[in-house]
């Protein structure tokens, strides 16, 4: 089982402007909500390529229950701890003509005995599963956790996918996780350098893997992917021509895709195709993309 872990999900508030204009009223002209969070977005898209899963996290008050309630309704198997106290935070994204402008909220505060309930959870977690890491840690838990989650199972065989930033992210290289997914900019960021061509990307993707990561895929936004395997394998695309919508869940679906196309080839270019074409899909989409819209990105590779 493919389970993942959203640590302060959201309820997404996606509004269209014409223009932003700061400090007026801006009316919108198309608006729609979605439940969000990496995890979520991750197993939503696992989803709709056919592939089982199971959503973990945190939720809290109103919109928790919107979150668990949406979840639910795209087919993933919801499996939320309830938090007594506060509510699920909400995101706001703007986007118009020229730019896209985020506010996000901060979440409901996760108490120690909650992270023991989730811990308990994955605890059981075999070499027959994969777990889904993704997003940052809130501000009530131990900036360890992820460290301390994959400390716990690294000799379970369970496979770890990480898609988390600086600190976060090289903290846990030592337990080798199965896949990471920084994109080009998170990756120069990680070694305080600049990250230009494929070239750059494999070398400092190496520097990744020769720290632990099994697998290094990453994203470069219109330029393409790399992905560096754990068998010395490179592969590279320079992307699909196409008009932009929206980066929010772009790379949450490239790393669902991944893992889609290996659980279903066991075959790492199958892999990388698919979470490209998912990535792709949902970069050019409103909202998540669908199955067909990812079906119509693969048959252009």
């Amino acid at each position: 089982m493919i389970n993942t872990i959203t640590f302060n999900p959201s309820v997404d508030y996606m509004v269209d402007l014409s223009q932003l204009e700061i400090g007026e009223i801006n009316r919108s002209s198309a608006e729609y909500i979605l439940p969000g969070g990496k995890g979520i977005n991750v197993s939503i898209i696992l989803n709709r390529l056919g592939v089982t899963n199971k959503a973990l996290g945190f939720v809290a008050g109103f919109t928790g229950d919107y979150i668990e309630q949406a979840t639910f309704k795209e087919g993933v198997i919801a499996d939320f701890i309830k938090l007594k106290e506060g509510f699920s935070r909400i995101n706001v994204k703007i986007t118009d003509a020229t730019s896209e402008t985020g506010v996000n909220g901060s979440g409901a505060a996760i108490s120690s005995e909650d992270l023991l309930h989730l811990n308990q959870k994955i605890a059981t977690l075999t070499a027959d599963d994969i777990l889904v890491l993704a997003g940052a840690i809130p501000a009530s838990l131990p900036d360890a956790t992820y460290r301390d989650m994959m400390e716990a199972l690294q000799n379970s065989g369970t496979k770890i996918v990480v898609d988390a930033t600086k600190d976060l992210l090289m903290n846990v290289l030592e337990y080798r996780p199965f896949l990471i997914k920084p994109n080009h900019i998170e990756l120069a960021e990680l070694f305080d350098e600049t990250i230009k061509t494929k070239d750059d990307a494999i070398e400092y993707a190496r520097k990744l893997r020769d720290l632990g990561a099994r697998n290094v895929l990453v994203s470069m936004a219109d330029e393409g992917a790399v992905l560096l395997t754990e068998d010395d394998e490179v592969f590279t695309h320079s992307g699909i021509a196409g008009k932009m919508v929206s980066s929010v869940g772009a790379g949450d679906s490239m790393v669902a895709g991944f893992i889609a196309g290996y659980v279903k080839e066991h075959s790492y270019e199958e892999a990388f195709k698919m979470g490209i074409a998912a990535g792709t899909a949902t970069a050019f989409s409103d909202g998540l993309a669908t199955k067909a819209e990812i079906d119509n990105i693969y048959r252009q590779l």
